[in-house]
């Protein structure tokens, strides 16, 4: 629904209904988009961040569903510890 800012003001029980049955409202000044008034999606935050991260186009999901490998520490093998991250670092 695209309504203009003083309609909005006159209006504005009607469109929070419109919000509350889960609608969004683009709001217009002089006929240019504003702003959107739109329901806050309740449930898990972190699937709704992921979900408007993914609707923006910053991610992508993955292709298969699967956990991550385990992890599997190296032995250092004598060496001290800042040496051997930094040859880690340096095989990447």
């Amino acid at each position: 629904m695209h309504i203009g800012l003083r309609e909005a003001n006159q209006q504005f029980s009607r469109l929070i209904k419109t919000v509350r049955g889960g609608s969004e409202v683009l709001l217009t000044e002089r006929g240019r988009p504003l702003a959107v008034l739109r329901p806050i999606r309740n449930g898990n935050k972190v699937k709704a961040v992921i979900q408007r991260l993914e609707d923006a186009g910053f991610l992508h999901p993955a292709s298969k569903r699967a956990g991550l490998p385990a992890w599997k520490p190296r032995p250092l093998r004598g060496r001290r510890l800042a040496k051997a991250i930094r040859q880690e670092r340096d095989k990447r």
